[in-house]
């Protein structure tokens, strides 16, 4: 063959093997144009059926440019929403034949949940860049929408909550979330929105038209009934407090802050912990596919608190347990079917008779006649630390207790707890700090498993056993552990620091220093009440206030007045009820909070007879109603009112320090005055405070 003849052969070679790439490319082309063009209907349809949202106040985004993709990336966001019910990231996807299982979503057998990874991150830098604003992390939520589907909405654990709905439940799952922003928050909210996800270029994409259009089912248009299942949803959901969907930049942040082991979030009455706490209890169940745990020590807060959670973030409430510690270490010990006779008049019994044979006429009774002090010292620093011998307590720091003890006066003390201890084995019966020293030594025997995080509201309050038990569930993993509390408002005796308990927060501490809540004149006020006073804090050495460096609200200065008799202050109290009232105050704003249950129950007759609604706090669960609320100052721990009435005042501890008072005196009385101080600074506009004299000494 001739040379000419073989170049037109390999020529002829090189151009068939040509056309084949192009008929590749060309089909690749083709194949891909029709994914587009089923992703545009699917877009279209969508964005139809979402439509009546605009008509509930939100405002939409189509077609916006994926958040940090390089420059001429067609990667898009088919909608971004804004309205009251917050921001929703929303992707629609042509899949047929989906089901969800163990937090995982299905398309037939093929698991495609990481295909929404990449979205999912989306929503995580978008909250990022909207708490620079103040919006609540999980006022943000990223929606896969399935086109023609009714499907019910289902939130993906695995993703951080993301949720997959179908078509025809989009919008009333979306407006199901009611009003959660003002109208000033949205359009600030929107102006990051639009920043945060650029609109695509208007280039135009060359579409194969010989392609034929992708065959999928076109539903019918909306009927009028699911139109108004859209309106209805927004109708049925109450709007929620503006502090749920909006906090101060500093708190939104913090809410996602990432910590390397145990962290503690402290500062002073006002500034916002419980709030920070119960939406991050909220942001770490949307990022783990374990239970969250919340917990403190008196139980109307967890009540509260869970009912709070329902309308937040209703799509986490069932795995967020709210609990409290004694409720918490019952439970575990039922479980695993460890019986307790858990009886507290039997128990008081059990002591009242081992002082009677070891401490009245002994030593002890010399030293203070006051059994209180001592049944303290055994619950509080005996047990409340687990001690099991002798040589453990007797150079034991005692922290928090003022009252000097020496070798000879620490043995008349384990007399008397190994005579206490006796007792109860003889009535076969425990008290509170044994179910937690029990359920202790059960959970380190055999941890607990599915626990994700733990987070405690007021961390001062708890025992040092109560601590290790809860810090044994997660241990030192990254967010698993969470304290929250303020030492200036520890009002029960014991105190140990952290490192008794096993657990450090080295360099994982945060301190809030802004009171959102308080006016500048009760916060004031309520500082008053314990300056000078000292308190042990559970980071360890002497505690020092964390004073709030800006109270920004201002309000009528805090109203004092004294009486002679019950009859007279209980005439008076009602009266003020009465006058705000009248003056507009809901009833359910107002809090009347005592130090004893024997006081609150009389106040709560005193405003029934009045004619007033009244919930006491022993069942109050977070409701909102129209019912004045009333209970111990230890109840309300966590609580906030518009106004607060202080109730039935020992006098003498609105007054200067005494001088002269012996150490066991002068702990009980700087306790009783953080406990006032706690009580006063629940009030957000008002504080009331009635004193008698010379009552209960």
């Amino acid at each position: 063959m001739s040379e000419a003849g073989r170049s037109a052969g390999v020529e002829a070679h090189r151009l068939v093997a040509l056309a084949d790439a192009h008929d590749q490319r060309a089909a690749a082309a083709r194949d891909a144009a029709a994914r587009w063009l089923i992703a545009h209907r699917t877009e279209r349809q969508v964005a139809g059926t979402l439509a009546p949202l605009s008509a509930c106040g939100f405002t939409f985004l189509h077609d916006r440019g994926w958040p940090g993709a390089r420059r001429g990336s067609r990667a898009q966001i088919d909608h971004v929403l804004v309205g009251p019910g917050g921001v929703f990231i929303v992707d629609t996807k042509g899949w047929r034949d989906v089901t969800v299982a163990g937090g995982r979503l299905f398309r037939g057998q093929a698991d495609v949940t990481d295909d929404l990874a990449g979205l999912a991150d989306v929503g995580v830098g978008t909250e990022a860049v909207l708490a620079e604003l103040g919006l609540a992390p999980g006022e943000v939520r990223v929606v896969v929408v399935l086109a023609g589907s009714a499907m019910e909405a289902v939130a993906l654990s695995s993703l951080g909550g993301l949720v997959v709905v179908g078509e025809r439940r989009a919008s009333a799952f979306i407006n199901g979330f009611g009003r959660r922003l003002t109208e000033r928050q949205q359009h600030a909210v929107l102006g990051a929105v639009m920043a945060h996800f650029p609109p695509l270029g208007e280039e135009a994409v060359p579409l194969d038209l010989s392609v034929p259009d992708p065959v999928i089912e076109e539903p019918a248009l909306l009927t009028v009934d699911e139109v108004a299942d859209t309106f209805l949803a927004g109708m049925l959901a109450a709007p929620i407090e503006e502090w749920m969907a909006f906090l101060h930049p500093d708190q939104a942040k913090l809410v996602r802050r990432s910590f390397s082991g145990p962290a503690r979030i402290r500062g002073a009455a006002g500034t916002g912990k419980t709030v920070v706490g119960l939406h991050r209890a909220a942001y770490l169940a949307r990022g783990t596919t374990g239970r969250v745990i919340v917990t403190t020590y008196v139980r109307t807060l967890p009540d509260v608190l869970s009912t709070l959670l329902q309308r937040l973030a209703p799509e986490v409430a069932d795995r967020v347990e709210f609990t409290g510690i004694h409720q918490f270490a019952m439970r575990v010990l039922r479980e695993r079917g460890h019986r307790v006779e858990l009886k507290l008049p039997e128990a008081t019994q059990a002591f009242n008779r081992a002082w009677a044979v070891v401490g009245r006429t002994g030593p002890l009774g010399a030293i203070d006649a006051n059994s209180k002090y001592w049944q303290d010292e055994l619950l509080k620093v005996i047990k409340g630390r687990g001690l099991t011998s002798f040589e453990q307590y007797a150079d034991l720091a005692r922290s928090g207790r003022r009252r000097r003890l020496g070798v000879d006066q620490r043995r008349e003390v384990w007399r008397l707890y190994l005579q206490y201890e006796q007792n109860l084995r003889a009535a076969g019966v425990v008290d509170f700090e044994d179910v937690i020293l029990h359920a202790e030594a059960s959970l380190r025997e055999r941890p607990l498993e599915g626990i994700s995080a733990v987070v405690i509201d007021e961390a001062q309050d708890l025992s040092c056993v109560m601590l290790r038990m809860l810090h044994a569930l997660v241990g030192d993993r990254p967010d698993g552990l969470t304290l929250i509390g303020d030492g200036q408002q520890t009002i029960y005796t014991g105190g140990y620091s952290l490192s008794e308990a096993g657990i450090s927060v080295a360099g994982r501490g945060v301190v809030m220093s802004t009171n959102y809540r308080n006016t500048r004149e009760i916060a004031s006020f309520a500082a008053q009440i314990v300056e000078g006073d000292e308190f042990v804090d559970i980071e360890g050495g002497p505690g020092r206030a964390d004073a709030a460096l800006a109270v920004p609200r201002t309000g009528p200065s805090p109203v004092l007045s004294s009486f002679s008799s019950h009859a007279a202050h209980d005439a008076a109290l009602v009266a003020h009820v009465r006058t705000l009232a009248a003056s507009g105050v809901d009833a359910g704003d107002i809090g009347v909070l005592t130090a004893t249950n024997r006081d609150a129950q009389a106040l709560a007759n005193a405003l029934r007879v009045a004619g007033f609604g009244v919930v006491e706090l022993t069942t109050y669960s977070g409701s909102t109603a129209p019912l004045v609320k009333v209970g111990t100052i230890k109840r309300a721990k966590g609580l906030e009112f518009k106004h607060v009435l202080l109730g039935r005042v020992v006098g003498e501890l609105l007054a200067p320090a005494v001088e002269g008072l012996d150490d066991g005196a002068r702990e009980r009385r700087e306790i009783e005055r953080r406990e006032l101080y706690v009580g006063m600074t629940r009030a957000r506009d008002g504080l009331w405070v009635g004193s008698i004299h010379n009552y209960g000494r």
